[in-house]
């Protein structure tokens, strides 16, 4: 249940069109829902104003569908994300009964989207520094676009290239909030945070060859940076950098509008 939600039914309480008992149940399940195998946190839209993201990961088809059954049935005028989960049975069993559901294999994301409101109050920038950084990369996108905002992808303008960076110059400097995603040796970060003046999110991938270390390379470089606005997620955490962007760049939470 969204904050705009809950204040429309203790308004309706108020008002005597809902009874105590109607309310009562239908707030049954907040704040957590155990599951057996998951407890479901329903009161993280109130809190943070997004639901509960479902890792998919490790998880099998019959857990990660009662998850999200359970969040969209609780919740049902907001957005869900499924991260890291790229079988289509699962995404065949959410679409049954969720006919908003998308999949995004090579993001590993299945996203359901009822909300298609504008929340962020600028634009997020998403850029890579390699084509094989893009998955990464669109994982961010779908996350951000998901939490409400606008959002602009520059790909494939790496160091190696520097000159089709430069080119961008304009739309760089129009963000709010960037999330730049570099594998190999991580550099395109502090490039990126030298030519604007707002929050750069930089993302590390597992992009490279031999000592690059599956990204940690990449991450050093990037917890070295000398460009002072830029700040680090951990290595192929495109859903965390988007995440964090979407807070940098949204509106108001609810409960504080006047």
């Amino acid at each position: 249940m969204s904050p705009e939600k809950l204040r429309q039914l203790l308004e309706a309480v108020k008002a005597g069109s809902v009874s105590v008992g109607q309310a009562a149940q239908k707030l049954r399940t907040l704040p957590v829902e155990d599951i057996g195998f998951a407890r479901v946190d329903h009161h993280r839209v109130l809190r943070q104003g997004f639901p509960e993201v479902v890792f998919g990961a490790g998880k099998t088809v019959h857990q990660i569908v009662e998850i999200v059954r359970r969040i969209l049935k609780g919740h049902s005028d907001t957005n869900l994300l499924i991260t890291r989960c790229t079988d289509p049975a699962v995404f065949r069993r959410i679409k049954r009964f969720s006919p908003q559901a998308e999949f995004h294999k090579d993001a590993g994301v299945i996203r359901v989207l009822r909300d298609r409101c504008r929340y962020g109050v600028g634009k997020i920038v998403v850029v890579t520094a390699g084509t094989s950084d893009i998955p990464i990369a669109e994982e961010a996108v779908l996350t951000a676009t998901a939490m409400g905002n606008e959002v602009q992808t520059i790909y494939d303008a790496g160091v190696a290239g520097i000159h089709r960076l430069l080119q961008e110059t304009e739309s760089l400097t129009s963000a709010t909030v960037l999330v730049v995603v570099a594998g190999m040796e991580g550099a395109l970060p502090s490039v990126v945070g030298g030519l604007v003046s707002v929050p750069v999110i930089a993302v590390p991938t597992s992009v490279g060859y031999g000592v690059s270390l599956n990204g940690l390379a990449a991450l050093l470089a990037m917890l070295n940076s000398c460009a002072a606005n830029v700040t680090v997620v951990n290595i192929n955490n495109g859903f965390g950098a988007g995440y964090v962007a979407s807070l940098i760049n949204r509106r108001r939470p609810i409960e504080e509008t006047p």
